[in-house]
């Protein structure tokens, strides 16, 4: 250790009260940053989760333009292609086969118009959460033909109740039209209202009768083993694709790109978060600034006798940055041990908030929330901490620089 940085380690505890202080404020503030920012990306990835699950999967394969134009005749027409090439696929934890197309349901009063989507209940209910989010009545099961499952708010809007017939008219894939008669046999909610009024789901095999369909699909949804999977898949399925001769037909959309507004909702939340989190580190540097203010103006007569004797002013801006570095260090190393301990044990054992589980259940989502440690989390928080802190211990440090050994001295 040398002579200025054990004259910085004294200098520290000179007041050590002031100075566990301050530590203590810049490692409470490393602390909860921490924490905070690992609870919100813990929360996005269980948003996301769920909200995949509801309906859109991880990852879908449409046929080209699909997608924009929703167009009953933009199929993929070999869909057990697809799912062959998904069976074995690394990070794959299930798939399913979709068929959509917008018609015209009516109950004995009223009608309107919603999208009929065909869905393969033994398949489904290993990707989306559907099967668990029936409010009333039954799933489906694979040997039902004329059978639906309405959202609640359609059900509502269309005052139907288990058992009632619909009757559904629209458009076959070869421009025949397509009508039939179908029974209410379970009413969902998942707590998307868009998703909730405006969708029914039948058997797929019994829609593509209907619609004169034969085989196609219109979407096959994979769902990820994990969201970091996600993009390793997503490149998987492009090439796997261009082996069996779809590249000009097919394309793969990862649940970014099918749910746009969730990406702007987690951006929103997170520069929020920000905004608290920056106010925080403000408060944090008014602590640090207040230390080193009053280190220099207790220590000027100090100052000026050194710079009498031949200590130049730049080493004692290198010294007293030094003590301000060595006091920051000390407390953010101490927030990251806290801050890593407090984060681990609730990312074991969650959080249970007081009264949100019907909440939650309603939306898909665990009753407990767990935050999520990463070296992002672990990081970002003390480095931001640390660059304010320098900054604002440059001020009392190069405030030094303007001393005048004659005044320094008489001062006090």
């Amino acid at each position: 250790m040398g002579v200025d940085s054990k004259m910085a380690w004294r200098n520290l505890w000179r007041h050590p009260r002031r100075s566990l202080l301050t530590m203590a404020a810049i490692a409470f503030a490393c602390l909860l940053l921490i924490f905070m920012l690992s609870w919100q990306f813990g929360s996005y990835d269980t948003m996301i989760n769920a909200a995949v699950k509801i309906h859109t999967g991880h990852l879908q394969v449409q046929a080209k333009g699909y997608h924009k134009k929703k167009n009953i005749r933009m199929v993929v027409a070999d869909p057990d292609a697809v799912g062959t090439l998904l069976h074995n696929m690394p990070g794959v934890a299930a798939y399913t086969f979709r068929a959509n197309a917008f018609s015209l349901v009516s109950s004995a009063d009223r009608t309107y118009g919603v999208v009929v989507v065909g869905i393969d209940p033994e398949r489904e209910a290993q990707v989306s959460t559907l099967k668990s989010l029936i409010r009333e009545g039954a799933y489906l099961s694979g040997g039902d033909t004329n059978q639906a499952l309405v959202g609640r708010l359609l059900a509502k809007n269309l005052q139907v109740r288990l058992g009632d017939e619909l009757v559904a008219l629209g458009q076959g894939r070869d421009g025949s039209v397509a009508a039939t008669v179908v029974k209410v046999k379970g009413i969902y909610g998942s707590g998307q209202d868009d998703f909730d009024r405006s969708s029914i789901q039948v058997p797929l095999t019994f829609f593509q009768d209907i619609y004169a369909m034969k085989d196609s699909v219109h979407e096959v949804v994979v769902l990820g083993k994990s969201l970091d999977d996600v993009s390793t898949i997503k490149k998987a399925i492009t090439t796997g694709i261009d082996t069996i001769g779809r590249r000009d037909h097919l394309i793969v959309f990862d649940w970014i790109e099918l749910m746009p507004g969730l990406i702007e909702a987690i951006q929103m939340d997170l520069y929020s978060g920000f905004i608290f989190y920056i106010i925080l580190i403000i408060v944090v540097a008014f602590s640090i600034l207040n230390t080193f203010l009053m280190a220099v103006f207790e220590r000027t007569k100090e100052f000026g006798v050194l710079m009498a004797i031949g200590t130049t002013p730049g080493r004692l801006t290198n010294l007293l940055l030094l003590e301000s570095m060595t006091m920051t260090l000390l407390g953010i190393a101490g927030g990251i041990i806290l801050g890593i301990a407090l984060t681990w044990y609730f990312q074991v054992h969650g959080i249970v908030i007081a009264g949100t589980a019907d909440l939650m259940r309603q939306y898909g989502m665990p009753e407990k929330m767990f935050p999520q440690l990463s070296l992002k989390s672990v990081l970002i928080g003390p480095a931001i901490v640390f660059i304010i802190a320098f900054l604002t211990a440059l001020y009392p440090a190069v405030r030094v620089r303007r001393f005048k050994p004659v005044e320094a001295i008489g001062t006090g």
